[in-house]
């Protein structure tokens, strides 16, 4: 099972981005999907995450302007960021609890997908 990130890449202040990121694989079931960030020198920091029935959490900085959303069908969550500021350049990664069946058994593991890199310039 992986986890396949796209969509970063180089704005200007005040435009949007949309990150996409995708589980493949052989799985039962996902729950919690998110984005994390992190910029050089800080720790690693939640963005938003969701449920699997659509209950949202979010970072108060990315409130109103980032929007996060997934299609359980296509096992994907998407993150709209809307009026970028430079504050929220960072690498961008998105994390999924991934459940899996094995001789009957279920067995949940947080699965990390690779970083994309978001870059917002003045």
């Amino acid at each position: 099972v992986q986890l396949q990130a796209s969509g970063g890449g180089l704005v200007q202040a005040g435009g949007s981005l949309t990150l996409s990121c995708a589980a493949s694989g052989s799985f039962f079931s996902i729950h919690d999907m998110a984005w994390y960030r992190q910029a050089p020198g800080k720790v690693r920091e939640l963005v938003a995450s969701i449920t699997r029935d659509g209950s949202i959490d979010s970072a108060d900085s990315v409130q109103g302007r980032f929007t996060l959303s997934r299609d359980n069908a296509l096992n994907t969550v998407y993150l709209q960021m809307n009026s970028l500021r430079l504050e929220d350049t960072a690498v961008y990664y998105c994390n999924a609890d991934v459940v899996t069946r094995y001789s009957g058994a279920f067995y949940q593991k947080a699965l990390w997908g690779q970083g994309t890199q978001v870059t917002v310039s003045s």
